[in-house]
């Protein structure tokens, strides 16, 4: 049986959330544009570099998403925390704190979190050894 390390990602909690709500944020966006980059600015000011880095801010982010039961903001934050280096590791554990604090559902949303993860940190790790 495949690891998660070697396996090949066909998931749909990943890149095909994020395709699926891309259309549905570009036409709210039109509507409220000015919502819009208020929220970008206070993301990117929540999520710069300080006493806690990019990585674990995501990490954060990741965990909330699935306590929450945003399968947007799973795969949103998934995406985000693998690309800012975090390790399968960290999201396994950073994961497993959701289960202390949400029970049950979280290891519904965690695992749905797990594999996103898992799909875009294979992806990134493809484009490295391309590169």
């Amino acid at each position: 049986m495949p690891t998660t390390e070697t396996m090949e990602h066909t998931s749909s909690h990943g890149r095909a959330v994020l395709r699926d709500l891309s259309p549905l944020h570009r036409s709210l966006r039109s509507a409220i544009p000015e919502v819009y980059r208020g929220f970008a600015a206070l993301s990117q000011a929540a999520f710069a570099d300080g006493a806690l880095d990019r990585r674990t801010k995501e990490l954060i982010a990741l965990a909330i998403g699935v306590v929450e039961g945003c399968d947007g903001c799973i795969a949103s934050h998934a995406q985000a925390a693998a690309r800012a280096g975090a390790t399968r590791q960290e999201a396994a554990e950073a994961l497993g704190v959701t289960f202390l604090m949400q029970g049950g559902p979280a290891t519904i949303h965690g695992a749905r979190a797990y594999d996103a993860f898992c799909e875009f940190a294979d992806g990134i790790e493809a484009s490295e050894k391309t590169a």
